[in-house]
């Protein structure tokens, strides 16, 4: 029988980590063959895998990783299935290794057939700390930005964000944090409200009047009030004679309250922009420049970054859940 050492133990614990006890059984096993050792517990991580691949894999750690020259920018979720995982640091170190590697890839399935080290793959590295942690691991969101200045945002470990912009400025460190914040709080699909298909916005507007409809039947036999029922919510769909209509209609309710005309100049730009707010909730929800800014509401997220005088060239999230 080989002699097994501390310094064995500890060898391989470093390289795998692994447990102290399940790196010596490995070593025993493999009567102090280093390599046998693990493939041992790569083994084992095969067959935790196996038993645990319909578990839910919710929680983990958000992670981001921005190139040196600050043109590219990768984020991922490695997602277990306890937030007690989750917040373990050797598990948010994993994470951050991972992120790094990730960032010279242009797709999870090529990053996870890439090399974690010299023994195995990303994906290996997985399954044998699957079987290390005893709970399923994978990665769940991955993307990749590249811009003239890309910059990142994580919360709590939870969300990943990055945000490209045209130029690296002096304040693109910034504007892209406050971006990615942004990002990563309110979420987007798209830049612009004008990046909407057509089909999409009359697809939404019938599936949120459907909605709100049947809420409004239960109400009315509540005898609680009904929701307003929208004719638009997108500012793609508020033509010049809509906001001429709603200007009428403006003057048509100041004249039937008894405001005298003089003050409606003033008056009238405020009820335009309600009515703009009350008919743009698509763009508010799915469309980034077109959403409150989130650390000043009074104005838009394209007003904040016009003050830099830089566009927004991309933009990307991550989320465990």
């Amino acid at each position: 029988m080989a002699t097994i050492t501390a310094a064995d133990v500890n060898k391989l614990r470093q390289t795998t980590g692994a447990g102290m006890m399940d790196c010596k059984k490995a070593l025993v096993e493999a009567e102090g063959d280093f390599d046998k050792a693990i493939q041992i517990l790569r083994e084992k991580g095969q067959k935790v895998a196996a038993n645990r691949s319909d578990r839910e894999s919710s929680e983990g750690a958000a992670v981001a990783f921005i190139n040196a020259d600050k043109t590219k920018g990768a984020v991922i979720t490695l997602n277990c299935e306890t937030d007690f995982v989750g917040k373990n640091e050797s598990f948010v170190s994993l994470a951050k290794q991972l992120v790094e590697k990730a960032i010279n890839f242009a797709s999870k399935e090529e990053f996870l057939a890439s090399s974690f080290d010299a023994n195995m793959t990303v994906a290996e590295k997985l399954i044998e700390q699957t079987g290390v942690i005893g709970e399923k691991i994978e990665i769940g969101g991955f993307e990749i930005l590249e811009g003239a200045f890309v910059g990142s945002y994580v919360h709590v470990n939870k969300i990943a964000a990055l945000t490209a912009i045209s130029s690296a400025i002096a304040d693109a460190e910034v504007l892209t944090k406050d971006i990615s914040m942004q990002v990563a709080s309110m979420g987007a699909d798209t830049l612009s409200y004008k990046d909407f298909d057509p089909a999409f916005v009359a697809s939404e507007l019938a599936a949120r009047i459907a909605i709100i409809e049947k809420e409004n039947e239960e109400a009315k036999r509540l005898g609680k009030t009904l929701k307003n029922v929208p004719k638009y919510i997108s500012f793609s769909q508020l033509t010049e004679e809509v906001l001429k209509q709603a200007e009428e209609d403006a003057k048509a309710e100041l004249k039937a309250e008894g405001k005298p005309e003089q003050i409606w100049d003033k008056i009238i730009p405020g009820k335009i922009q309600r009515f703009i707010s009350d008919n743009t909730t698509l763009d508010q929800e799915k469309a980034l420049l077109d959403q409150n800014f989130i650390k000043d509401d009074s104005k838009k997220v394209s007003d904040y970054v016009k003050g830099f005088n830089v566009e927004i060239t991309g933009f990307k999230r991550v989320t465990l859940g």
